[in-house]
């Protein structure tokens, strides 16, 4: 573990009345160090930081779906398919996104541009179906803007 990344968890540990708290910044600090996933040396180096057991950082890690134990593609496009989104075409912005990138869901293009997630709610209810991209959020998506999309991160 690098001496800046663990000084990094002990300022966010500061932050909380109980160090446990932090695990959640100290993952997404860590996840932006590798890449956009967690490796198990991540894991390891977020337990050791917040002097917590390596079971309780991983069952953490693999209960968020913001958290990715796998490799992801250069960008990450989400597509919300919970109940707002779905009565709104959720699942045809999904299939056009597969159909564009040349993946299923929860696969990463062959070119590494991209993986492609459903996902349960992006909190964006009234303005569905909504897809994230990298964090951004566009809302609503139709299954017409999506070739659009898919230029820009190829792109990018």
């Amino acid at each position: 573990m690098s001496t800046a990344f663990y000084n990094r968890v002990q300022k966010l540990r500061k932050q909380y009345p109980a160090s446990r708290s932090a695990i959640l910044p100290a993952l997404r600090l860590a996840q932006e160090e590798h890449g956009g996933w967690l490796p198990p040396e991540a894991l390891r180096d977020v337990a050791d930081a917040l002097d917590e057991t390596p079971a309780y950082v991983v069952s953490i890690a693999s209960f968020y779906d913001m958290l990715n134990l796998e490799p992801v593609g250069r960008h990450l496009v989400e597509v919300c398919t919970n109940l707002s989104c779905a009565l709104a075409g959720a699942q045809a912005v999904l299939d056009e996104f597969a159909d564009a990138l040349g993946v299923r869901p929860g696969e990463t293009s062959e070119d590494g541009v991209a993986t492609l997630r459903a996902i349960e709610c992006a909190g964006g209810c009234g303005r569905a179906p909504v897809v994230v991209v990298d964090g951004a959020y566009h809302e609503p998506v139709r299954p017409e803007d999506v070739p659009g999309i898919v230029e820009e991160l190829r792109g990018a």
